[in-house]
This record gives structure tokens, C-alpha cells and sequence, in this order.
């Protein structure tokens, strides 16, 4: 029998998962990423961690397909430009795990493995062309065409958080004023609400709240709070927008919300699409899906695992 391993690499933790070459999640756990002296030792303790794994489940080298890694930075060519949560600058991942391992080594971006993870086995299941859109502190994203993720040029495609949205003023992180996850992250989210609060006298239950989240700005909005659904409809315009743009440059079959404001649920799907409809050209206005993610925190070891079984014929 043949395995594939995935590798989901975050700032705190990273996630591994071992699966069968069909695509069922066999184990899954956890290590911890020790980011002290630039993450130098990240790559050793995910070596270790995998052949002690191979080892407690008398798993064979020769019956492992392959790897697959997501990190959070740019990557091309299995070389990682930068991961400036791990203390990485340019890493060659592929390289250096494949000869740690002995093993075939496939390395992506980390929204890029969640999007194949949605693909393969999540709410984009049964699609071949999709736009994954990961709604959390920041806005992530992959690209999805005839089952292959675009990495881009430099290994920035699909960071859809930065794209232009329609009127946002706030200053992103990056140092542009107006990128999208500024009026669509979790914290954009509240930063807005805040900032209608401020300029209107409107009632708003978000008034008598200790403390605002995207959550209690959503769950707000389903009360028919007046503030709470302006924030919302602003919210939705610019991802409808946003959308609109990106489906007539890849022409999706579906769009996939994951990331921890999609928890909202389909007020989210409902306000994107109400205003993907007013922008989206004729042709794709009608014939794109929208659903919601469905592997959650397991996205991205289902995605690095897909990574591993497209390395080569099985």
C-alpha cells in the first residue's frame, strides 16, 4: 500500500497527516515549531518527527509516495522566498527535506495547499477550477486551474487579501492603503464596525459590547442590527467586487470561503453573491458556485498530501 504525507507549517505549530494515496486521513499530528534562532532546527524536527511517525506505525520508506509541505511564504520551485513568521529568509524546503528524508518533497504556499485540500476532499470537491478565499486575521488565497495551483512569477498568486478593494481607507500591513483583507479579515471587519459606530448615532447592539469581534458583528447583523449590516454589506461588496474581477481573469466554476469568519456561515455567501451578480460579467454572473470550506484546521495537511500524490504517476 502506497502513503502520502502532509505538512501544514504555522507560526505555532505545525500539522502533519498521513494518508492513503486515495486520500484518507489514516493519523494526523502535531509538533511544535521552534522559530528560535531563525527556525533553523524546522526542517530537522519535521524529518525526525516524520521517520519517528514511520517508525510507531511500521510504515515502510518504500511505501511512501511522497511529501507534501506548506509554509507560510511566497515559494517557487520549491525554494521559499521568505517566511517571515518562521524567521526564514530564501530556504531551499524541497532540497533540504529531501535530504533529511530520502523521500520525494513537493513544497507550496500555505493558503495554496488549503485551496488543493478543498479541492480534493472539501467544499470544492468535484471542481477542477476554483478560487479558495481563507477569511481570517488576514485574507488568503489560491488559484486552482484544471487541478494545478498558480504559484506565479514570484510565488504571490492568489494573495487575493491584497488586491485593490473598492473604497477601503485603512493602511494594510503591507504598507498600501486599500488592500482587501483591510475591509474583509476578521479584523477588518471590526475596524470597520468601529468606525461606523464613530461617525453614527445609529442604536447598535455593538454598543453594549465588552469587546467587538468579527463574530459579534456578524452574529449582530442576523439580529437585523442596522450597524452590524452596514458593516456587513460594505464587507460583501468589496469581496463581491473583488470576485467579479477574478472570475473573468480564471473563470472559476466555484469560489470556496474558509478561514474562521466564514463560520458565519451563509450570510456570507449571501452577500457576495448578491453583489458578484451586480459586477460579474454576463457570462460567469449565473454559471459560478459559491460554497463554504469543510476541512477547517485539516485543509492544508489534505493539501500538502495532494501535493505529495501529483509529484509523479502512482
Amino acid at each position: 500500500m502506497k502513503y502520502l504525507y502532509g505538512v501544514d507549517v504555522g507560526g505555532t505549530s505545525v500539522k502533519l497527516g498521513l494518508f492513503s494515496i486515495e486520500g484518507e486521513l489514516i493519523d494526523k499530528f502535531e509538533i511544535k515549531t521552534n522559530t528560535e534562532n531563525n527556525g533553523q532546527t524546522i526542517l530537522t524536527d519535521i524529518a525526525n518527527s516524520l521517520k519517528e511517525h514511520m517508525k510507531e506505525k511500521q510504515v515502510n520508506k518504500s511505501n511512501i509516495y511522497g511529501v507534501g509541505i506548506g509554509v507560510p511564504g511566497p515559494v517557487t520551485n520549491g525554494v521559499v522566498n521568505g517566511c517571515v513568521n518562521l524567521g526564514w529568509g530564501i530556504v531551499n524546503v524541497k532540497d533540504g527535506l529531501e535530504n533529511l528524508l530520502d523521500l520525494k518533497v513537493a513544497v507550496s504556499n500555505d493558503a495554496n495547499i488549503a485551496g488543493l485540500g478543498e479541492m480534493w476532499k472539501g467544499g470544492g470537491s468535484g471542481y477542477q477550477n476554483l478560487v479558495f478565499i481563507t477569511l481570517g486575521t488576514g485574507v488568503g488565497g489560491a488559484v486552482v486551474v484544471d487541478h494545478q495551483v498558480i504559484d506565479g512569477h514570484t510565488g504571490t498568486g492568489g494573495e487575493i487579501g491584497h488586491a485593490p478593494s473598492l473604497n477601503s481607507p485603512f493602511k494594510c500591513n503591507c504598507g498600501k492603503i486599500g488592500c482587501l483583507e483591510t475591509i474583509t479579515s476578521a479584523t477588518g471587519v471590526v475596524r470597520l464596525a468601529k468606525k461606523l459606530l464613530t461617525e453614527k448615532e445609529t442604536p447598535s447592539l455593538l454598543r453594549y459590547e465588552d469587546e467587538i469581534s468579527a463574530k459579534t458583528v456578524f452574529d449582530a447583523a442576523k439580529k437585523n442590527d442596522s450597524i452590524a449590516k452596514e458593516t456587513i454589506e460594505i464587507f460583501g461588496q468589496n469581496l463581491g467586487f473583488v470576485c467579479a474581477t477574478m472570475g473573468v481573469i480564471t473563470n472559476p466554476q466555484v469560489f470556496v470561503f474558509g478561514g474562521g469568519v466564514s463560520r458565519a456561515g451563509q450570510i456570507i455567501l449571501d452577500v457576495v453573491i448578491k453583489y458578484f451578480k451586480q459586477y460579474a460579467f454576463y457570462s460567469i454572473k449565473d454559471t459560478t458556485e459559491f460554497k463554504l470550506a469543510t476541512l477547517e484546521n485539516e485543509a492544508g495537511i489534505y493539501g500538502a498530501a495532494y501535493l505529495a500524490k501529483n509529484l509523479g504517476e502512482v
